[in-house]
Formats: structure tokens, sequence, C-alpha cells
């Protein structure tokens, strides 16, 4: 089950526990959109977005990437997760 990080714009950012997966990532949902992004390099590694909600997440995540890092190692431990600021 996905735990959700941050909301903003009807996008939502979640990541999952022990998800083994390399490298680490966080998955993007919005609407019928669906995808799994790199946290060091922002590439889509997987699915589409939208130019439009794919410049949101790139902003957003540019900005929280230190938070998403301790969010990507919390996880592997199993440990809560923490929220992170929505985009404004």
């Amino acid at each position: 089950m996905p735990i959700t990080l941050s909301r903003f714009f009807g996008i939502i950012i979640s990541m999952y526990y022990h998800d083994p997966a390399p490298p680490p990532h966080f998955y993007v949902h919005y609407e019928k959109q669906k995808a799994v992004l790199a946290i060091e390099t922002l590439e889509i590694l997987r699915g589409q977005l939208s130019p439009r909600v794919r410049g949101l997440v790139i902003e957003w995540a540019s900005q929280y990437q230190t938070a998403l890092w301790k969010n990507w190692e919390l996880a592997q431990q199993n440990a809560p997760l923490l929220k992170i600021k929505p985009l404004e």
C-alpha cells in the first residue's frame, strides 16, 4: 500500500515500504496518469506524465529532493515517513 508524502493540484506523491527496485524512486499519480521517478535524476523510470504534470512534479521534487532521500531511507527501515510540503 502506498504511503502518501504530498498532494498538490490533484497530484499525489507516494512511496512504498521496503520497495527493493533500484534506483531509489517515488511514485506519481494524477487522474489516469502514473509514473515512477528516480530521486537522484528526477527522470521518469516507468509510466508517463503530461508535460504540465511532469513540470510541476520536477519543480516540487527539485525543492524537496533531500526530504525524498530521507523518506527513502526511512521506508527501507520500515519507519514512519515524513510528510512533505506541497507545491504552492
